[in-house]
């Protein structure tokens, strides 16, 4: 069954109601927003891993703000070369795609978790989406940034300033993108990022006199903003405890590596 979601044009189907494609219609549209602050990457991970397991058409879409604690993450094709020298930062081996990257304080990472069949994109529209979503979020501090067809990710002047790594199950995406903000970019020479020797790394910090540049929190509105815009959320929701679906979608068993469905998955590079 299709149905085009601007609810003007939404067209009789046989055998479904007016309040079904109504219904439809308003799901495409809604989105929960959730400012997480600093939280560990595992926990988040294995949750918005088992939030995309357990939803089904009813669940509404989610994007997820958070800062993590130091941590190097491995994607699935990620080689072992890249990492230099970890040092005593953890390790990570997770489920995206794409090589070795860095998390850290002051480095903004967004997490849309996105039923894509449902709203009607494809992957590459939800890559091409959120690097516009981060295109436009810097230029209003003032700073033109783009992206690279060969490379995912959002460059200044050639070094990289933002990255992007998804995973798509189910139809549904999980994981994201990391903006740098005001993070200490030094872990970076501890690895080859997203698998590039060499390749250097910007915070918008250092790029704007705009006060919103050296503050996550004061950068996650205008990514909710553009993001919301560019995917066409209108109805958005912000739970009084966000970070309760931490603990609601935690591994039963507590095993990290736990992943399910993998015959039915693909992934997006990181890079």
């Amino acid at each position: 069954m299709w149905v085009c979601t601007n609810l003007r044009f939404i067209l009789p189907i046989e055998g479904v109601s007016w309040r079904v494609l109504k219904a439809i219609h308003f799901m495409t549209k809604s989105l929960v927003v959730r400012h997480l602050g600093m939280q560990d990457y595992r926990s988040v991970w294995r949750a918005m891993s088992n939030f995309t397991d357990q939803r089904d058409s009813d669940t509404a879409d989610e994007l997820w703000l958070v800062e993590h604690p130091p941590v190097f993450t491995q994607g699935q094709a990620g080689k072992a070369e890249h990492l230099l020298m970890p040092g005593d930062i953890p390790v990570v081996q997770v489920d995206r795609g794409g090589q070795v990257t860095y998390h850290g304080p002051g480095q903004l990472v967004g997490y849309p978790l996105i039923d894509l069949r449902r709203k009607g994109i494809g992957v590459r529209d939800l890559v091409t989406h959120t690097e516009s979503t981060i295109v436009d979020t810097l230029a209003e501090l003032g700073i033109e940034a783009y992206p690279k067809p060969d490379a995912p990710g959002v460059y200044v002047n050639e070094a990289k300033i933002a990255s992007l790594g998804f995973r798509i199950r189910k139809g549904c995406s999980y994981h994201g993108l990391s903006l740098n903000v005001d993070m200490d970019l030094n872990a970076f020479q501890r690895i080859n990022p997203c698998g590039y020797q060499g390749l250097q790394m910007l915070r918008t910090v250092d790029l704007s006199e705009d006060e919103r540049a050296g503050s996550v929190t004061a950068l996650e509105p205008l990514i909710v903003q553009h993001f919301t815009k560019l995917l066409d959320y209108s109805e958005l929701s912000n739970p009084e405890l966000p970070a309760s679906v931490l603990q609601t979608f935690a591994d039963v068993d507590n095993d990290p590596t736990t992943v399910s469905d993998t015959q039915s998955a693909n992934a997006a590079d990181q890079s």
